[in-house]
């Protein structure tokens, strides 16, 4: 029978020691090196995810990690300051000058912003509830 005592996510990127300064100084997780030559990331609520190295990596053209937040403007300021640069859209998830889709004040889902990691993976930062 299929009984997992614990799950995580992984994904890759081309440049360990970017990923490890991004994930630790930017947007200020607990970063410890893992096996494999990875990372591992402690999560906000308890979980976990691997990054491991790749040479030929590809970055996922998806949202591959999501991070919830109570206030989206705050969130998407204060990680401004630290550098980080949100994606724009047009069209029906089109993104304000912030880079911010507001699916809330719609009815259409979250408020929600993207970002990508220095592999080119893209990040999100969303607010559930207004």
């Amino acid at each position: 029978m299929f009984k997992p005592k614990a799950a995580f996510s992984g994904f890759s990127v081309h440049d360990i020691d970017k990923a490890e300064a991004f994930y630790s100084q930017t947007l200020g997780l607990k970063v410890e090196r893992g096996g494999g030559g990875g990372l591992d990331v402690h999560l906000p609520g308890g979980s976990q995810l691997y990054i491991y190295p790749k040479p030929d990596h590809q970055p996922a053209t998806y949202t591959i990690l999501n991070f919830e937040v109570a206030d989206i403007d705050e969130a998407v300021d204060e990680l401004a300051r630290r550098g980080v640069r949100f994606e724009h859209y047009s069209g029906e998830m089109s993104t304000d000058d912030k880079g911010i889709a507001r699916g809330l004040a719609q009815n259409r889902g979250p408020n929600i912003a993207w970002f990508k990691d220095p592999a080119g993976n893209i990040l999100a930062v969303l607010q559930t509830t207004a």
